[in-house]
């Protein structure tokens, strides 16, 4: 057991760098919290496969959870393996991806199911290197499926991870707008240092991965943070000086109502409820600019989202 010397998380970094008794004891709270208050996802089950992993982490990217398990059953049901997804056309993905936003990861998961089946036996590659040269699949999602499908304990940075970390290490209301080098070196020192070589500090390394976020998505929110709720309340330098206010640069809300995303996926939705080709009229009404809606198209079919035929008609991909 690790004394727990008085006196919070003041003096838990120096520089940004954690201190490792201090670590030690944010993982050990944090992990413990995990343990009785953790949502039960699908997706974390002992039984799920790597491929219905690898579905929850694209959905889930600038998705709430709440939206995503929904679609995420639905297409483990209908393409419950890579193979069965890559057999399928790339339209009825988009079909299939329904309101999630973002509908390119649709296509760029059938791309990687794709490879799978071509490189990879139609099985879900189990290195970091591998998963990453998969299409649609960066450097966080890589990493993630390393950690909760194959326990393999790499560094796993999402905003919530960050979020927790420049509050409880470092004592900011926020972290930087997008993620930065020290940012990533910080994530990897709140690692266990011997992750790699010992099987307990994987396993450690792996709930804390899953633990952070859940704790950064549940309670450490960007806006109204449960500090009551908090097991390392005690221990955050944010909380324990304050709680001070954010002094960076300024934070915008992304918009929707009419922007392109939002004529973007009006297109889509009426594409999706047709099962047979529709002449462009039938788009015309997407938005309230029809040059807006033209533009928005020619983007849609240059992205692969849209197929365009003959006689002024459009579809999903075949």
């Amino acid at each position: 057991m690790v004394s727990e010397p008085a006196g919070g998380a003041q003096g838990a970094a120096h520089g940004g760098v954690p201190d490792p008794v201090t670590m030690e004891r944010l993982r050990r709270r944090v992990n413990g919290w995990y343990a009785q208050a953790g949502r039960a996802l699908p997706w974390r089950e002992q039984d799920c496969s790597p491929w219905g992993v690898l579905l929850s982490e694209v959905m889930a990217q600038q998705t709430p959870l709440s939206r995503v398990e929904p679609v995420w059953r639905d297409w483990m049901e209908h393409w419950p393996t890579p193979s069965s997804l890559a057999a399928a056309a790339p339209g009825e993905a988009v079909r299939a991806w329904g309101r999630l936003g973002y509908p390119r990861r649709a296509l760029r998961l059938h791309e990687a199911a794709t490879v799978m089946v071509e490189r990879h036996r139609g099985e879900v590659p189990n290195t970091p290197a591998e998963l990453l040269a998969l299409p649609g699949v960066g450097a966080y999602t890589a990493a993630a499926v390393a950690s909760f499908a194959f326990r393999i304990p790499e560094v796993v940075v999402d905003t919530n991870v960050r979020r927790v970390l420049a509050r409880t290490v470092e004592g900011k209301a926020l972290p930087h707008v997008t993620l930065t080098r020290a940012e990533s070196d910080l994530a990897l020192r709140a690692m266990p240092a011997q992750r790699h070589t010992a099987p307990s500090a994987r396993a450690e390394a792996n709930v804390w991965n899953v633990a952070v976020m859940e704790l950064g998505a549940l309670v450490c929110v960007a806006r109204g943070p449960r500090c009551a709720d908090c097991p390392v309340a005690d221990l955050c330098a944010w909380n324990t000086a304050g709680r001070p206010a954010y002094d960076g640069p300024p934070r915008r809300g992304q918009a929707w109502h009419g922007t392109d995303r939002q004529v973007r996926g009006e297109i889509l939705r009426r594409l999706r409820e047709q099962h047979r080709p529709v002449h462009r009229s039938h788009l015309d009404g997407a938005g309230p600019d029809p040059v807006q809606v033209l533009r928005c198209l020619d983007s849609l079919v240059a992205d692969g989202l849209v197929e365009p035929l003959s006689h002024n008609r459009f579809r999903l991909p075949a």
